[in-house]
């Protein structure tokens, strides 16, 4: 218990930024947390020989835990711990085999071989090819994964292996493959089953840690139970954290359901590839000019948005990818770091100051209409007369499709591996006010192919001011003090570990044709 400890440590510091972190930030949360089923009473379990670690932790109680179909932040803090995967991505966006025993790659780059381990799932039963192929299908269709298949033609079971034939060549098809992986026959169930360390127990309010794991890893959580307690709301989630005996929550810095946290705690992020951005419509007058539209990332002041609204759990990104991925390249963002002076002579160069534009933003998100509202001051303070237009968020999508608009402010989930296609083929999800460009799609796939490329295919995008990148948001996770200090956060992994294997021990030769087996010819 620390309720005691917690309200002489709010009473000293609620004046002041309390919370050291790791980092060195502060910064709060929000949720709100639905009542649990039954009210059961959280319980623990000794373990036989070793000290047990006092875990709590909280979820939606009446919301899904379907990997598959949930979006709820708060319940997927969850899924690190029950399910897993044929791969997981660390922090840093570098891909560790899981669930996938050995691969092979064509020597196109457009197929891929799986196999997969003997693992199990937690009521014993064995994992099989039919359920990875399964979970993959389902996730294609998802509003979460969806995205991550423009490029996948097809899926399919040869043998004892899983083979993925892709349209065009990718050099790390494994990025995208960190879906939790469940049993066929349950992808529409609320609560499936995993092959991950522990098992969701909702009669006593709790996650079990198996004895029959199939594998071992070194787990930052090592309790033998973890008590799940549910709340109500976004303050009493905070006031649990802070004066009661919750010890981790992940929350969302960026959420208008936002409540402030003033006591002390280790706080970490957990990047969640949300991308903010800007994008025209290039039949506007002012937008059709190509030195105006790559101008406009010197006008945008990215940091001072990324203090103020995100409370420093964003980051800035002044190229279309997150600044933790590998091929997020310093030198080449620095040519196009905010400079409002550049901005204003592009402006007064081109002859347009003082003519107006307009920024379409969705009224229904408020933090991004304050952020809407600040770039158009900053657009407004380097020549142009730019103004704000909040629509709600069909009328927005609406305004989108039919270009009736000179600017948006848009967010999207963006795949892995950076993968920016849908902005640029005919028709793409994301190809609104005639952004699409063979060009620039096709850089797109050189990159896809070879991560050298991205150099090249950030450069065009800039030059040409197809997009005017802004941030990548993250989550906030804060924990008790000293209870979870090795805690290493990744993107969509609150609890992520390693099995202690890697790629180039996973990837073996691809299978050869026999006499037998047809070919192309």
């Amino acid at each position: 218990m620390k309720k005691l400890l917690g309200m002489i440590l709010v009473l000293a510091l609620v004046f002041s930024m309390a919370a050291c972190s790791r980092s060195g930030e502060y910064v709060p949360t929000g949720d709100a947390l639905a009542p649990e089923e039954g009210g059961s009473t959280p319980v623990t379990r000794p373990t036989d020989g070793e000290e047990m670690q006092d875990l709590t932790l909280t979820y939606y109680a009446d919301e899904s835990m379907n990997p598959i179909l949930s979006t709820n932040y708060t319940n997927r803090a969850l899924f690190s711990l029950l399910y897993q995967s044929l791969f997981v991505t660390n922090r840093d966006y570098q891909v560790e085999p899981q669930l996938c025993k050995t691969y092979s790659v064509s020597e196109d780059m457009r197929q891929y071989t799986f196999t997969i381990e003997n693992a199990t799932f937690s009521d014993g039963s064995p994992l099989v090819l039919a359920d990875v192929l399964a979970t993959l299908e389902a996730a294609k269709e998802s509003d979460y994964y969806g995205g991550r298949f423009t490029h996948i033609s097809t899926m399919e079971i040869s043998g004892d292996t899983l083979v993925i034939t892709l349209d065009t060549p990718m050099e790390d098809l494994p990025l995208l493959l960190d879906i939790p992986i469940l049993k066929a026959n349950q992808l529409d169930l609320t609560h499936p089953l995993g092959t991950g360390p522990y098992i969701l127990n909702r009669a006593e309010s709790c996650l079990e840690r198996r004895t029959d794991w199939w594998c071992q890893a070194d787990l930052v959580v090592t309790a033998s139970a973890i008590a799940l307690i549910p709340a109500e709301s976004t303050t009493q989630i905070r006031d649990t954290f802070q004066f009661e005996t919750l010890d981790l929550v992940c929350a969302d810095p960026g959420s208008d359901n936002y409540a402030d946290y003033r006591c002390d705690y280790e706080l970490w992020d957990c990047e969640n590839g949300i991308f903010l951005y800007l994008a025209c419509n290039s039949s506007n007058t002012v937008l059709s000019n190509p030195k105006i539209r790559s101008a406009l990332t010197f006008a945008i002041d990215r940091d001072k948005i990324v203090d103020t609204y995100y409370r420093g759990f964003a980051r800035s990104a002044t190229l279309p990818a997150s600044p933790q991925f590998p091929y997020y390249s310093q030198s080449l963002a620095e040519q196009y770091a905010f400079d409002e002076s550049k901005f204003a002579k592009a402006v007064a160069d081109a002859g347009v100051v003082g003519y107006s534009v307009e920024i379409l933003v969705n009224s229904s998100d408020s933090l991004r209409v304050r952020v809407a509202r600040d770039i158009a001051q900053m657009l407004t303070n380097g020549g142009l007369n730019a103004t704000v237009k909040e629509l709600p968020q069909q009328q927005y999508l609406d305004a989108l499709y039919f270009r009736n608009f000179d600017l948006y402010l848009g967010q999207t989930k963006l795949s892995p591996n950076m993968d920016l296609s849908a902005f640029f083929y005919t028709y793409g999800a994301l190809s609104y006010g005639g952004v699409d460009n063979t060009t620039t799609y096709a850089l797109c796939l050189d990159a896809l192919e070879n991560h050298g490329n991205f150099y090249t295919l950030h450069q065009n995008i800039m030059d040409n001011g197809y997009i005017t990148p802004i941030l990548f948001r993250s989550y906030a996770v804060y924990a008790t003090r000293g209870l979870l200090t090795e805690l290493t956060p990744a993107r969509d992994n609150v609890f992520y570990y390693s099995l202690g294997k890697n790629m180039t021990q996973a990837q073996v030769d691809p299978p050869t044709l026999t006499d037998d087996e047809p070919t192309d010819e």
